[in-house]
């Protein structure tokens, strides 16, 4: 075996060396992955995403050590139905973005199957190109059991990439219902795509959603779907003028674009450039970042609430009996948690 420092295969027993010690300490994975190693920032999220109590310990020493990195990014939540092409509208958003300079990060949130808590976490392969890319990192979390199907460390994720230098987050929802509210709650602009020429444009579109949405693109906006897409644009647009303004005083655009002709896309960064400088210059995005950070504070706090009693074997106890008496309608959920609390509080 070569002693060589500078050979290739002493080399390489370093890189696994090293690797092995950051996958127990904080503070050389932190080092790591502020120099913009991706593997660094893949280890980080897997601790964040774990719930191992050793992982999460590592993961709090972590976050304790990016957080004067994080928050200097433009966070974007893009949701739409299955089939609208999400995918494929990152992967082309994404090239674009990186063409004009940016270091572009993807959060997406992969459904997790009810019964076998099994997920695809495909959005490697469906975004080829731009996960090989060295300036983009593509990372599916399996959503579980969190509510809206939103992963519980997403929020974390977050900051892990800002800290290793990504200025553009995507988060990608499963457009599946509670989910785009939760990302809403946590990106800066929130992006809705939709499709034509699938029936009547506005049936099943939830007017909760609508209202969220920033910026509407009808995609698929090319060859023979080009005039439906048309004539959804006008009907989103008149259904847009039924709601009250925002707080923002931003209107929000109703564009088309075709990921695959790359149509639209560079029309529609222009936009969002727009946005982010005129919610920066009105102190808006400061303001709802503190206002998700509060947020965040009480969701962690019901979390580790619940988990703390979880770990208490009598509170344990009586929690799985409460279980049982709501499932028999026995008691009401209402007077079970209130009768739980009591005992802890």
């Amino acid at each position: 075996m070569s002693t060589d420092p500078n050979s290739s295969e002493e080399k390489a027993i370093q890189r696994i060396k090293a690797k092995r010690l950051a996958n127990q300490d904080p503070t050389l994975l932190f080092k790591q992955l502020v120099e913009g190693n991706r593997d660094a920032l893949a280890r980080g999220i897997t601790w964040v995403e774990s719930t191992l109590a050793s992982d999460q310990l590592l993961a709090e020493e972590l976050l304790k050590l990016i957080l004067p990195h994080a928050g200097k990014s433009k966070r974007i939540g893009i949701t739409g139905v299955p089939g609208v092409g999400k995918s494929t509208f990152i992967e082309q958003f994404g090239q674009t973005l990186i063409s004009h300079g940016h270091k572009v990060a993807v959060l997406a949130i992969d459904p997790s199957s009810q019964r076998s808590h099994g997920s695809i976490l495909g959005d490697k392969t469906r975004m080829d190109l731009l996960s090989r890319s060295e300036l983009a990192f593509v990372r599916p979390s399996p959503a579980s059991d969190t509510l809206g199907g939103v992963a519980r460390a997403t929020r974390e994720s977050i900051l892990l990439c800002e800290a290793a230098g990504f200025d553009i987050i995507i988060i990608e929802t499963v457009g599946v219902g509670q989910s785009e509210t939760s990302v809403h709650g946590m990106v800066d602009f929130f992006l809705l795509l939709m499709l034509a020429g699938a029936g009547d444009e506005l049936q099943g579109i939830k007017r909760g959603i609508m209202e969220m949405a920033d910026y509407i693109l009808i995609t698929k906006a090319d060859a023979e779907n080009q005039k439906p897409a048309i004539q959804a644009q006008r009907q989103y647009k008149a259904a847009l003028h039924l709601f009250p303004p925002s707080e923002k005083v931003w209107y929000p655009g109703v564009e088309l674009c075709s990921a695959l002709e790359n149509i639209g896309i560079d029309p529609f960064i222009e936009r969002m450039n727009a946005y982010f400088q005129s919610m920066q210059s009105s102190g808006w995005i400061a303001k709802n970042r503190t206002e998700q950070d509060v947020n965040w504070f009480y969701d962690a706090l019901r979390y580790e609430v619940l988990q703390a009693f979880k770990r208490d074997p009598e509170l344990h106890e009586k929690l799985k009996s409460l279980e049982q008496q709501v499932i028999n309608k026995t008691i009401s959920p209402f007077a079970a948690a209130s009768s739980l609390a009591n005992d802890k509080f």
